[in-house]
């Protein structure tokens, strides 16, 4: 059988009936433990005590008869001092020679073989019991003590059922707290369970109304300094994250389907005329091929740069200590071998930082490439400066060309996805260098930053690791603060 689908599978104990099932149970055995060990102990120390009474009472009536001659005269209940040998809960019978009862106590007693026995003695002070003597309904305990001589006995009953008639009752009086005990503590678990889950329920809700609607704009009202206030505020930092993620590809998948369409129309319409290339005239066969071959180029660098954007900027690439000096010369001679243009390499301070090689290599061609593509003619040469936590606590790296320069109306949007300025949309290009830059910098806690540069040129670069609140206006200079020259006279490649 397949598994069951969503919605229709069998309810489990929720968790807040889990934990006031769990806090009753926990409560019942506890209480159990605690009312049955008291009243053990409680009915242990009342037996003790009133066997102890009895056995008192016999032997201070054996102490009595042995020491001094007495008769049945003697314990009668009109007989002065009989309340001698009639302790609290004890009653008295007295039997003459030969066991006849003469004085019966209330209720009267049974007289056994042994008693008469007892009761015709000769030694005085000897004695028989019986614990478990019914009369009616009640049960006693029974001592019979010998006066000496045949003269006859005293017999000594305590009754006990009416003990054991308290300790039932104490019995039951505790079986019916500890019932109501259990019953609060269910009731006061499930209270207790309802205020503690009622926000996790809330959380619950939120996420199954993601899961149904797949809307990832769902305010979650969990607040509070417990563990589930943390769970909360986690839970919609992290739909925040994620709806800002499917907002970042929605418009990724725009802009991209924008951007293409431009090339793939001039490819169809290239391939079109491709059908009649026997009709066209040398010049223009050869002038088509290099187009083609010029679109294809541009089609294959958009899609690369857009597999990089998609894939996240390679976040798998562990993180580890790197020298952004020793990145921007590697660069730089690549750049150089590449373009044919000289391109210096300055460096001050520390410029060892943590963070990705390849993403950290990738930003910095890219501000090299950006500044040779539209610099194309220039002469001066491209300089490529990294300044370590000297300048303001943060490793910084900038290009700077001679070029045209960006307006100031396109500052602010360089690092836009597929923005291109008006100068630069004749050339070639995706738009997609500088906004790889800007997620490199973010991704690194570092910012991109553009501005115009003195004597004409921009000057593009970012930062890694906190950002000054004006770190995107503060002027450099050609030269940069303090900076030293490394590989500054480099020459063409």
């Amino acid at each position: 059988m397949g598994a069951a689908p969503y919605g229709h599978r069998p309810r489990l104990l929720s968790l807040r009936t889990t934990f006031a099932v769990s806090f009753a149970t926990i409560t019942a055995v506890v209480t159990v433990l605690v009312g049955g060990l008291s009243y053990n102990a409680a009915a242990r120390l009342v037996r003790v005590d009133q066997e102890s009474v009895f056995e008192g009472a016999v032997q201070d009536l054996r102490a009595e008869v042995r020491r001094q001659r007495l008769t049945p005269d003697d314990f009668t209940s009109s007989a002065p001092g009989h309340d001698i040998v009639r302790p609290a809960r004890t009653d008295v019978q007295i039997l003459g020679p030969g066991g006849a009862v003469l004085d019966p106590a209330r209720p009267r007693l049974p007289v056994t073989d042994a008693d008469r026995r007892t009761a015709g003695a000769d030694p005085a002070g000897r004695v028989v019991q019986h614990d478990d003597v019914g009369v009616g309904r009640d049960v006693f305990r029974v001592g019979t003590v010998s006066l000496g001589g045949g003269r006859g006995a005293v017999q000594v009953a305590q009754e006990f059922s009416d003990t054991e008639d308290l300790l039932r009752a104490l019995q039951q009086r505790t079986l019916l707290l500890m019932a109501a005990v259990v019953l609060a503590a269910g009731l006061f678990g499930w209270w207790l369970a309802r205020r503690i889950t009622r926000r996790l329920v809330v959380l619950t809700s939120a996420a199954e109304k993601v899961a149904r609607t797949r809307r990832l704009g769902v305010q979650v009202p969990v607040t509070g300094p417990d563990e589930v206030g943390r769970l909360g505020r986690a839970f919609d930092l992290m739909l925040g994250r994620l709806a800002q993620s499917e907002e970042d590809q929605r418009r990724l998948v725009q802009d991209a389907g924008h951007e293409l369409r431009t090339p793939l129309t001039s490819l169809r319409t290239n391939i079109s005329l491709l059908r009649r290339i026997d009709e066209l005239p040398p010049g223009a066969r050869e002038e088509l091929v290099a187009d083609l071959g010029q679109e294809a180029r541009e089609l294959t660098d958009l899609v690369n740069e857009l597999v990089e954007l998609a894939a996240g900027q390679a976040e798998g690439e562990p993180a580890q200590p790197v020298d952004l000096a020793r990145i921007a010369r590697d660069v730089a001679a690549l750049a150089r071998r590449r373009t044919g243009r000289e391109i210096g390499v300055r460096a001050c301070g520390e410029t060892t930082a943590d963070g990705r090689p390849a993403l950290l290599t990738r930003a910095i061609s890219n501000l090299v490439e950006n500044a040779a593509k539209f610099d194309p003619g220039g002469t001066g040469p491209i300089e490529v400066a990294v300044a370590g936590p000297a300048v303001r606590g943060t490793v910084r790296v900038e290009v700077l060309d001679r070029g045209p320069g960006i307006g100031d109306a396109d500052l602010n949007r360089v690092f836009d996805r597929f923005y291109r300025t008006a100068d630069a949309r004749s050339r070639p290009g995706s738009g997609l260098g500088l906004s790889i830059v800007r997620e490199v910098a973010l991704a690194h806690g570092g910012a991109p930053f553009a501005r115009r540069r003195d004597g004409g040129g921009s000057v593009i670069g970012f930062t890694l690791g906190a950002v000054p609140a004006d770190d995107e206006t503060e002027p450099t200079g050609d030269d940069g603060p303090g900076y030293g020259h490394e590989g500054g006279d480099a020459g063409r490649a």
